[in-house]
């Protein structure tokens, strides 16, 4: 490709980027418009500023330790490839990653994060593919759950809600099937173009394999570590609901927070706006207020990302270590 065309591709690639970025600024801001239309803004702030700081700190704390509870499921998976990383060093990766997510304009910007800086211990194939089997894990786990305790709160919540959680879950279980049945899917996408194939040499294949060679064991236990981070996820959304006085039963949050992550999906800022206007809907079925639902929503929205701010020194002082790794090596060579 000549230089021209290298530089044309690279503006190409820029613009979409900026427009991306854009578009999920816009979607925040819409979504928060529209929440804040149908709001009493008084009320919303008078709630905001009587929660309870003690139930907060623990809401705070319970989303710190689910990334050392993460970083133990993703050693799992590695662990089945037969790789070795230290523990501490995959806790660092998710608090980086997860300062990342307070920053870049989406919900999975950490794990691209988790994958780029990974790369300097294992192969780009083997990261990507048990950072996405990592990912997955906890979403189906949560999907699961709700429906294993459906028929125990199917009368408080909103029909529509029943089929969210019925219809996530089967399409959660039919992407790891296919995730782990390499023939199947190998049959059904074959026709797909290029990097998006599962067959030859593009990156959705290594990343298959990559996934396949877990084994089925470290992907069963890193199933059971979802489970427990999952009830902890559920526990940070309701000890933020305890410091707003909200009288909400934990298994209703156990319904309510597949919904919500699935808002980490949608083009915006973490979620944000989108997780708005979805609060009040999901929890007018727990007698919830629109302000006290959609302040819910956004300290839970600010919690995860105070937490995150703890990544920055991480961050730093990883980024130290690697610049010292070639002039230490040098140094021992002389």
């Amino acid at each position: 490709m000549s230089t021209s065309g290298a530089t044309a591709v690279s503006i190409n690639n820029l613009v979409k980027k900026r427009l991306s970025t854009l578009l999920k600024i816009a979607v925040t801001l819409l979504g928060l418009w529209l929440a804040f239309q149908e709001l009493d803004l008084q009320a919303l702030g008078q709630t905001l500023l009587q929660a309870h700081l003690g139930w907060l700190l623990s809401g705070l704390l319970l989303v710190s330790a689910s990334m050392v509870l993460r970083a133990f499921r993703w050693s799992l998976l590695l662990q089945g490839l037969g790789i070795h990383v230290p523990f501490a060093r995959l806790v660092e990766l998710y608090f980086i990653g997860s300062f990342f997510n307070s920053f870049l304009p989406s919900g999975f910007g950490g794990d691209v994060v988790r994958v780029l800086e990974i790369t300097r211990e294992i192969d780009l194939d083997v990261a990507t593919g048990t950072v996405i089997l990592d990912r997955l894990s906890g979403l189906i786990m949560l999907f699961v759950m709700a429906l294993l305790l459906l028929p125990w709160r199917a009368a408080a919540i909103p029909i529509w809600l029943h089929w969210l959680i019925v219809g996530g879950t089967a399409v959660s279980l039919l992407i790891i099937a296919l995730l782990l049945e390499h023939r199947l899917i190998c049959r059904l996408g074959k026709w797909l173009p290029g990097p998006l194939s599962p067959v030859g040499s593009g990156l959705l294949a290594k990343v298959l394999k990559a996934v396949q060679a877990c084994g089925l064991r470290a992907i069963i236990s890193a199933f059971g570590v979802s489970i427990l981070f999952n009830l902890m996820l559920a526990s940070w959304w309701a000890t933020t609901g305890r410091a707003l006085d909200l009288q909400v039963p934990f298994s209703y949050y156990i319904f309510a927070v597949p919904i919500l992550s699935i808002a980490l999906m949608a083009p915006s800022v973490g979620g944000l706006g989108v997780r708005e206007l979805l609060a009040p809907t999901l929890f007018a079925a727990a007698n919830v207020p629109n302000e006290q639902a959609v302040s819910l929503s956004l300290l839970v929205f600010a919690l995860e990302r105070l937490s995150g701010l703890f990544g920055a020194p991480l961050y730093l002082l990883a980024h130290w270590r690697h610049q010292r790794q070639p002039t230490e090596t040098a140094e021992s060579q002389t």
